[in-house]
């Protein structure tokens, strides 16, 4: 994933004014969209009379993960039979928010820790995934106007810690409380591999430190770009353990090993989908639509996702219509 974008979702977003991203959408021209570039017909998800000839504009941020799951709910909208545009890979997960609410898109998938940390200013996570959800789309109902629905619970793209399998079994680890053990057993073992940010903010790595009582040694921590972490932690070269997205496709194509967060630390970001309240008002069948497709998604599914872009090099409109097909949720007409 493009890092700029997952910075953008914690304290990077706090840089960003209404006037700002309101600014980058006016200069990006994103007043109108473009058609849904692969045709689908009806699976499970069979035309709707309320939504028929009904036009929304679909938006994502700019990372992978995005991108294919806006072509998802794109293609979950035109099985419905409504009239769809995509203005996916808007820049920055401000400018994406800004477009949902100045209603130049109309759907955005979003993650709860984004709206309750980055867009609401809320310091203090909610550890439930549920509770969390239901906190976050309270105070965006009643604040901004934007109502959540179609919550996959399953699905959390937040941060982790990974080794490659061969320091994961020789340290002995398995979740994050075992770091304790390692750093009074073998303080020289304990390596990290972070980004610049993670590697001094209280929900990062000092964090971590604190809530699972380990010291960390400053001289052990490689601070590198996205990209570099992966590599640096599958090679064990740099550091033994690397700061990661738990739906990267990278962590599947290296085979790296995810410590469990059994403390809980990190915050929530559920995946959910997001519209105006007038909106979900207006067309309640969009629940109908996008339950069964957050029911599936988990963070497997993610994780094979991003990888069909991000190690396959295919298409993310290609990877998520081949996924609405596998689901059943929707046919290909135009396939060979």
């Amino acid at each position: 994933m493009k890092r700029g974008t997952q910075l953008s979702r914690r304290g990077a977003l706090k840089l960003f004014s209404a006037a700002a991203a309101g600014a980058a959408l006016t200069g990006c021209g994103l007043s109108s969209g473009s058609s849904v570039p692969l045709r689908v017909g009806p699976g499970s998800i069979t035309p709707v009379p309320e939504l028929e000839g009904v036009p929304f504009t679909v938006g994502s941020k700019d990372f992978t993960e995005q991108i294919v799951l806006a072509y998802i709910a794109e293609f979950a909208m035109a099985a419905a039979g409504a009239d769809v545009r995509d203005l996916s890979n808007i820049t920055g997960s401000a400018s994406a928010r800004n477009a949902l609410v100045s209603k130049q898109i109309d759907l955005l998938w979003e993650y709860t820790g984004s709206s309750w940390i980055s867009y609401n200013g809320k310091t203090d996570p909610i550890p439930d995934a549920r509770a969390q959800y239901d906190a976050v789309r309270e105070l965006d109902i009643e604040a901004n106007g934007v109502t959540w629905f179609a919550l996959s619970l399953k699905a959390d793209n937040t941060y982790a810690f990974a080794l490659n399998q061969e320091n994961a079994a020789r340290l002995g680890v398995e979740k994050l409380s075992d770091l304790k053990r390692v750093a009074q057993q073998n303080p020289q073992e304990l390596s990290f591999c972070v980004e610049s940010e993670f590697a001094s903010r209280n929900d990062g790595l000092p964090g971590v430190a604190q809530a699972y009582g380990f010291q960390v040694d400053q001289s052990k921590v490689e601070t590198l770009s996205t990209g570099p972490i992966y590599s640096a932690t599958a090679t064990g070269k740099a550091c033994n353990l690397g700061e990661v997205f738990t739906t990267d496709g990278r962590i599947q194509s290296l085979d790296l090993k995810v410590l469990e967060d059994d403390k809980q630390f990190f915050p929530r970001y559920n995946l959910a989908m997001t519209t105006r309240v007038d909106m979900l008002e207006r067309y309640p069948q969009l629940e109908s639509v996008f339950a069964p497709i957050s029911a599936r998604l988990d963070n497997q599914q993610l994780l094979d996702l991003n990888a069909g872009v991000d190690v396959d090099g295919r298409d993310p409109a290609d990877v998520a219509r081949g996924w609405m097909v596998e689901q059943g949720f929707v046919t290909a007409p135009d396939a060979a």
